[in-house]
């Protein structure tokens, strides 16, 4: 079963999160645009390893990023904080999609905490301002052992970058 919206904003609050009341929806917290990206190097996926390929950040144009067709990484604007019992799911909102863009992203699990990341598909030009809403984080209630203990914990709390 899902959590209300109420609860998914009180997670994130818990965890420090400024949000717009605008952010608060029915069944979830709507998640923005902190940065974006443009990969500019191969990264790694193998059996023991893995790397992140370098990327470069893009700047806003007359206050909006300005994608062309192609495939970006984009960094949200809020810390995150799953709940313990709790899976994240993160899901592009209908305007992106209906722009012909949508938003890639994996399973935030219970205890991860970070400013998480998408992949970005945009199909036709946009221009997306910087803190707009493109997705939303939904939490569900899920049995598990443990919780979180990965790589990316903790990932982009104290970044600027």
């Amino acid at each position: 079963m899902f959590d209300s919206g109420s609860s998914v904003a009180a997670a994130l609050e818990a965890g420090e999160a400024a949000l717009d009341e605008t952010q608060r929806q029915p069944n979830g917290v709507d998640l923005t645009v902190g940065a974006v990206f443009a990969q500019t190097e191969p990264g790694f996926v193998g059996r023991d390893g893995k790397r992140v390929g370098d990327r470069e950040r893009l700047e806003p144009t007359d206050g909006a990023y300005r994608l062309e067709p192609g495939t970006y990484v984009v960094r949200y604007g809020e810390p995150v904080r799953i709940p313990d019992e709790r899976i994240g799911f993160v899901l592009p909102r209908s305007t992106l999609l209906r722009n012909s863009c949508t938003l890639d992203t994996a399973v935030w699990d219970a205890g991860y905490e970070g400013v998480g990341e998408g992949r970005l598909d945009v199909g036709h030009a946009i221009a997306i301002e910087p803190g707009a809403r493109i997705a939303q984080l939904v939490l569900a209630r899920a049995d598990h052992e443990t919780t979180y203990r990965g790589a990316y914990q903790g990932e982009n709390l104290d970044c600027d970058e």
